[in-house]
């Protein structure tokens, strides 16, 4: 026990980010393989299922090592890079004949769909005994993501949520920091991202007008368990900014990265908030979610740590104030990997790639991580095969890692995507996942020793759980992990819909003064598509 009242169990989480190997070596319970767990030996069969764009990245961190068997995706034409990139691979475009028929040849499904179809995907692969890695946010509701958990538990699989930064040195350094009580109690936690990747598009009055759907796009399988509607562009290129499609916009999307570090470090698994309220909201609509938002989440003390507050700013600055210390021109957010300033020279990136500030290309390309291959033609942004960057350019601006829906006034404060960490003895930043971390103002960072290193460090995101799926320690954003994450932060996506305090009941996951919130707590299941246990 130190002075800052924090005991020395915050340093260690079990199998949180541990990762510690098994007692006996990878492999080693001979019942490992009638649950379908491989030796560390042995490749793992994976298929992936989503190929536009987030299936090749992830990916990436599993195919130098692992075979990439089966691959599936709804649309023939968006997909075409992403499946040529595994020429050997079986394709599919709906993925339940996928399962079915590849039962016997794969272990491990990666998924990289729109939000709408992850808990779909996720639940059929975990029932035929598939370990499963999601991208994040795991799902769109508090109830899939706890449906999601008990699954994991029910089929004994091996998950993992793709939030990459549960991975990064930045994030496990944050972790460390705020444990060690160099900031004293944490009881306000402020965070950033910029607007809806691609934007908010502009919907008449009217609706969007039905045009015809593309020949290589499967709408029906598009659309899965949403309810049907005509096609039109707009939902398949901006899907999240659609409240069918994804979970509050930006909200799912870069904040889930961007308060990773918050949720591990202030414990926030160990209690759910008693209320969350969308405070400031802009440009709201009965299709997209709106063009800014401030959300407001209150968590009641946690064994040694006090109640926090936790403010999400959507493409907005918010009534964050500087600390005292602060240079005119200091910038709030930490560069990338700016650890190297102390000895720790890399961050990964959790796609099997180096994220090295200096290293990044204009195009927005990283290099190769080291011992790992290198990545598949077509399967980084920005590289050979992938074409330019989304609109807005790259991903780095001058406060880090820039919002995908755009960067927001330097002048402001804060711009691109990052957290701070207001502490009773000090602040502390990080930069979107976890890629950068420091202490402000400057001035003390840069005295600042850092302190021991108690979190088990470098492996890649999908790698960390390629391991669990061999018998290894559980990944760091398990099911168990994720959903505890996902499902607060997807009550936000709640109240940018329904105004008003809400009053959160974890344990019998309901509101308790709001009837219309209660009915967004599951989503929409249209016929033919019901899921269950």
């Amino acid at each position: 026990m130190n002075g800052s009242g924090f005991s020395r169990r915050y340093f260690f989480q079990g199998a949180l980010l541990a990762g510690a190997v098994p007692r006996g070596g990878f492999g080693s319970v001979a019942s490992l393989a009638a649950l379908g767990f491989k030796s560390y030996n042995e490749k793992l069969n994976i298929a992936g299922v989503g190929m536009g764009t987030r299936g090749p990245q992830i990916l990436i961190g599993v195919a130098p090592t692992e075979n990439v068997v089966a691959l599936c995706d709804v649309n023939e034409e968006s997909a075409a890079r992403g499946l040529k990139t595994y020429p050997k691979a079986a394709t599919y475009t709906d993925y339940r004949q996928m399962l079915e028929k590849e039962a016997k040849n794969i272990d491990a499904v990666m998924i990289a769909t729109p939000d709408h179809l992850h808990t779909h995907v996720a639940l059929a692969a975990m029932q035929m005994g598939k370990h499963v890695y999601c991208e994040k946010p795991l799902t769109r509701t508090p109830w899939e993501a706890r449906l999601l958990a008990e699954a994991a538990s029910k089929y004994r699989v091996a998950t993992q949520m793709g939030n990459q930064g549960f991975s990064h040195e930045g994030t496990k350094t944050a972790c460390e920091i705020l444990w060690s009580g160099d900031i004293g109690e944490v009881r306000e936690v402020h965070a950033w991202t910029g607007g809806i990747y691609g934007g908010q598009p502009n919907i008449p009055e009217t609706g969007l007008e039905a045009q015809p759907a593309p020949g290589a796009l499967n709408w029906d399988l598009w659309l899965g368990p949403a309810a049907p509607r005509p096609y039109n562009s707009l939902m398949t290129n901006q899907w999240r900014a659609f409240l069918d499609f994804s979970t509050g916009g930006s909200l799912g999307d870069w904040l889930v990265h961007n308060l990773g570090p918050a949720h591990l470090a202030l414990q926030l698994d160990k209690a759910s908030p008693v209320s969350v309220e969308c405070v400031t909201v802009e440009g709201k609509s009965p299709w997209v979610w709106p063009l800014r938002a401030h959300i407001v989440y209150e968590f009641p003390a946690r064994a040694n740590m006090p109640p926090v507050t936790v403010h999400a700013y959507q493409n907005m600055r918010g009534d964050f104030k500087d600390p005292e210390g602060m240079q005119e021109g200091e910038r709030l957010f930490p560069p990338m990997n700016n650890l190297a300033e102390k000895g720790r020279s890399f961050v990964g990136s959790g796609d099997g790639t180096l994220l090295i500030a200096d290293q990044l290309t204009v195009s927005g390309q990283p290099a190769p991580r080291g011992g790992r291959g290198t990545p598949p033609p077509g399967a980084v942004p920005g590289g050979p095969g992938r074409g330019p960057l989304p609109p807005g350019g790259p991903p780095f601006g001058p406060g880090g890692m820039a919002g995908r829906g755009g960067t927001l006034d330097p002048k402001l404060r804060a711009p691109g995507n990052g957290a701070v960490f207001v502490g009773s003895k000090g602040y502390m930043a990080t930069t979107s996942r976890g890629e950068g971390v420091w202490l402000l103002p400057a001035s003390r960072w840069a005295d600042y020793r850092l302190p021991p290193q108690v979190l088990q460090r470098g492996i890649n995101h999908q790698q960390d759980w390629v391991r669990a799926c061999k018998g290894g320690a559980p990944g760091v954003s398990e099911f168990g992990v994720a959903a505890k994450y996902i499902e607060w932060l997807a009550l936000g996506a709640i109240a940018l819909q329904v105004p008003g305090k809400l009053m959160w009941d974890g344990a019998k996951m309901r509101f308790t003064n709001n009837e219309a919130a209660n009915k967004l707590l599951r989503p929409f299941i249209r016929k033919g598509w019901e899921i269950r246990l």
